[in-house]
């Protein structure tokens, strides 16, 4: 079903494994730097080709970088020449949720983490991406963290 239509789930409920993360807005001002406070808490976003992760081919688990939950992997990402890290699919059902963006003057599906409820970008839908679901999550490197894959299973590491 697609995201765009009138009938999609626009808010989905949290998952089980995820905890939901509640702060005041001065906890979040003192735990994020400036730039991230500024996407993840106040729905901004980076210039293109600009951040961390837009153009990294490391295997691993891309988590929240407010609250750490796990939202998408590096199976699931691809290069859409967008100048953010895109993704063709989140982690697993529930962790992200979507709302309708109708800022700028056009109409968008902003992404947000379901546990921080913290902006992470925004997702496109259409034929042209080459994607299993014809989808490009566009994600702000600044509202991620790259957990690599020999970081997230060490016993695999010591073989």
């Amino acid at each position: 079903m697609s995201i765009f239509s009138n009938k999609a789930k626009v808010a989905p409920v949290p998952s089980a494994a995820q905890v939901r993360v509640e702060k005041t807005d001065r906890q979040w001002r003192e735990e994020l730097s400036p730039d991230e406070y500024r996407v993840l808490r106040q729905a901004g976003t980076e210039r293109p080709y600009t951040g961390e992760y837009w153009d990294t081919h490391i295997e691993g688990v891309y988590q929240c970088r407010a609250c750490g939950a796990e939202l998408f992997t590096s199976r699931e990402k691809f290069d859409s020449h967008c100048g953010w890290p895109s993704f063709w699919a989140p982690l697993a059902d529930g962790t992200v949720r979507y709302i309708h963006d109708r800022a700028l003057g056009m109409e968008r599906i902003e992404v947000r983490c379901t546990a921080c409820d913290s902006h992470l970008g925004h997702v496109f839908e259409g034929e042209g991406y080459g994607t299993p679901t014809d989808q490009r999550f566009c994600i702000n490197s600044v509202s991620l963290k790259l957990v690599p894959a020999a970081e997230a299973t060490p016993a695999a590491a010591e073989d």
